[in-house]
């Protein structure tokens, strides 16, 4: 069996620890790897490498630190086959998502070539008489990344692209899940030219999560994941002076309005809803038509769609349309939750508790469930499933809609299907939640944009990508600069004003 790495100082590094986790193949069930689980005292030995690394690596001009970023880049798009088919092996996305999850990254680190004009300053001349003043953006140092088993590929480079950029040295701590990948990306940054110790990866569990948290070198956290471990990581890494950006669960409506092109409003369900079995934390999760008329007729569209889904093992082609989840505890509070919605009174209109794959019996698939008639106090429709679930909950009319997606408590995303544009623009303004799609399913930004929720979806000031992780990977230095003038005026003893 595989025994799996660290990354540390430009090279895989065995595990000391002793402690391994199990990496899976989700479609089989069966164990593919181990993957080394670090002591607080690896994480510290690396992280004091990356402080060392990271001096020449900040004094290192941003345009170069940009070329490497770029041959990054190309190094990645060279892999792209190896790459997916690895986060296909252990997180059981179809080949296609795979990619996707690959180049929705790239596309972040794209835009972090431009990181030369981002760290620009402001410049102020003669504020006062002989008296410039200036700003500077300036690297924290070493800062971490906490990343999340749903995306393996594309959160490492939305944390690593902008920290690196900017002259920082990161240490990255993927998901014990599915870690192949980001081991594999920091291979292709040594490759590019990174140097060694920027960049360290290392695996581990809560005791690693940990160790990052009180570590004082490290000076900023970024993290995606649930809502409880993101809450968890923002108090702990603010109590300890850290910067600290945390993105937490989600709960996504699209509300279908009675003009909408139902025939376009069904087809994004069902591939917000069900696409990588709904591991998403912009998944759509619940659809709100409003009015029992569109719901009818929105139903009648649906259920034959969704009953017609191909779920199967990457390996099966291209044309499946999920995969499995990613281990048996998943799909096993799948199973619990939608029990809790039969029991709780909502219609299952779709019923995949029975999926079977021939073959793959003992792997992790989920059949595609399809709820009617449920109601805002169900479980079904307060939890975030993260399973091939889509409950629908029917609104009478467009307030009662907004407000659904306005008051609950997370706000990742929200998406409205209509041909008004009076209320598409009312909606957009009016709704408590941080990414709105209008006729768009998953309102997930281009990279030259940020990405971020509100309310339990979000803890920090700042989202991920865009200009806000410049501002996230950087602090502001502000010089008042003066000349001799060759008079000599004293000492002054007020405070200096503007004359």
């Amino acid at each position: 069996m595989q025994e799996l790495t660290h990354y540390i100082d430009g090279k895989h590094v065995k595990g000391t620890s002793g402690r391994f986790a199990d990496v899976y193949n989700p479609a089989t069930g069966e164990v593919q790897a181990k993957v080394p689980l670090a002591t607080q005292e690896e994480l510290a030995k690396a992280v004091d490498s990356a402080a060392k690394a990271q001096e020449g690596w900040a004094n290192t001009n941003p345009q170069r630190r940009a070329r490497v970023l770029m041959e990054f880049v190309r190094l990645v798009n060279r892999d792209m086959e190896k790459l997916a088919e690895a986060l296909s092996r252990e997180h059981g996305k179809t080949i296609p998502d795979a990619k996707g999850d690959v180049q929705r990254g790239l596309e972040v680190v794209e835009f972090c070539i431009g990181a030369p004009h981002l760290l620009k300053g402001e410049y102020t001349a003669s504020a006062s008489r002989g008296i410039d003043i200036y700003s500077m953006r300036q690297p924290l140092g070493v800062v971490a990344g906490i990343t999340p088993f749903n995306f393996p590929a594309m959160i490492p480079m939305w944390k690593m692209g902008p920290a690196l950029a900017c002259g920082n040295a990161m240490i990255l701590k993927p998901s014990e899940r599915d870690p192949s990948v980001p081991l594999m990306l920091a291979e292709l940054m040594t490759e590019a030219g990174l140097p060694d110790g920027v960049l360290q990866v290392i695996n581990g569990d809560k005791d690693s999560v940990d160790a990052i948290l009180d570590n004082e070198t490290i000076q900023a956290v970024g993290f995606v994941g649930s809502t409880p471990i993101a809450q968890y990581i923002y108090a702990r890494g603010c109590e300890n002076g850290k910067r600290v950006q945390c993105f937490g669960g989600a709960k996504n409506h699209m509300i279908i309005m009675p003009d909408a092109d139902l025939d376009q409003a069904a087809d994004a369900l069902v591939g917000a809803g069900f696409g990588a079995a709904g591991e998403r934390c912009m998944a759509i999760s619940v659809a709100v038509p409003v009015g029992d008329e569109t719901a009818d007729r929105l139903m009648e569209k649906l259920v034959p769609r969704v009953e017609k889904l191909k779920v199967g093992p990457y390996t099966a082609g291209e044309d499946v349309d999920y995969g499995p989840v990613v281990t048996a505890a998943a799909k096993e509070n799948i199973a619990r939750l939608v029990q809790t919605g039969i029991d709780q009174g909502a219609k299952l209109l779709v019923d995949g508790r029975d999926f079977k794959l021939q073959g793959y019996e003992d792997g992790f698939f989920v059949g595609p469930h399809l709820f009617d008639h449920a109601t805002t106090d169900m479980d079904i429709y307060k939890t975030e499933i993260f399973g091939p679930v889509l409950t629908t909950v029917r609104a009478q009319d467009y307030e009662e809609a907004l407000a659904m997606a306005t008051d609950h408590e997370y706000g990742n995303g929200v998406a409205i299907f209509t041909r008004d544009g009076d209320a598409a623009r009312d909606f957009a303004d009016r709704v408590n939640v941080g990414m709105v799609g209008i006729n768009f399913p998953i309102p997930v930004p281009l990279a030259y944009h940020t990405f971020g929720g509100w309310k339990k979806s979000g803890f920090g000031d700042l989202n991920q990508h865009g200009p806000d992780a410049f501002k996230f990977y950087t602090k502001t230095k502000t010089v008042t600069a003066r000349w001799p003038s060759g008079i000599k005026d004293g000492g002054d003893f007020n405070i200096p004003v503007m004359e």
